[in-house]
């Protein structure tokens, strides 16, 4: 059931099913680079794949928006994790990817959403998705603003270590890509 959930994004968010495809990609080599076993990995790129599974419940119009979006749109999009756990928890097998599709946009700080957690009381799952989430989702064009250049993204993930990403993540997910284990995701997926 939860690949029939997964493959309505496609349909109805296509540069979304694009991302997680993308997401999936990434976080399963970080991972791999990390040493995850086999069942931490079949779990990550399961939540990986439908993490941003909530966003089938908004508007296409806001998806698709050009441009900054207002205070109540982002209020809207900030509902997608818990949509997300919504949808994910009513398939029943589905309950080992929770973790991921509710926890992916909290921050090492405390500041993240939907439930404020902060350093290790976000599962460790959810904080290596948040940060190949976010490498995605910067070096990607979206409707409202142009893809940044992979070089720049890095320099953002270095920054935001202690405050977005868990920082000793941030610094293997740099230490991976300068090894070269972490290829540009866009070209892996595409």
């Amino acid at each position: 059931m939860l690949a029939d959930l997964a493959s309505s994004l496609p349909a109805r968010a296509p540069s979304t099913a694009a991302h997680c495809a993308r997401v999936t990609f990434l976080a399963g080599r970080f991972a791999m680079w990390l040493g995850w076993d086999e069942r931490e990995l079949c779990a990550l790129e399961a939540g990986a794949s439908v993490h941003d599974i909530g966003k089938v419940t908004l508007s296409q119009e806001l998806l698709a928006k050009r441009g900054p979006l207002h205070a109540h749109e982002l209020e809207e999009i900030r509902t997608h994790p818990e949509a997300g756990a919504k949808l994910i928890d009513s398939v029943g097998p589905g309950r080992d990817v929770l973790p991921y599709v509710l926890y992916h946009h909290e921050r090492w700080d405390g500041s993240g959403y939907p439930t404020g957690l902060s350093g290790t009381d976000i599962p460790a799952g959810a904080r290596l998705l948040a940060v190949a989430d976010a490498f995605d989702a910067m070096t990607s064009t979206r409707p409202y603003r142009q893809a940044l250049p992979i070089s720049r993204a890095l320099l953002e993930v270095k920054r935001c270590a202690g405050s977005q990403f868990d920082p000793m993540l941030a610094a293997a997910f740099l230490d991976a890509w300068d090894a070269g284990f972490l290829e540009t995701p866009a070209a892996a997926v595409s």
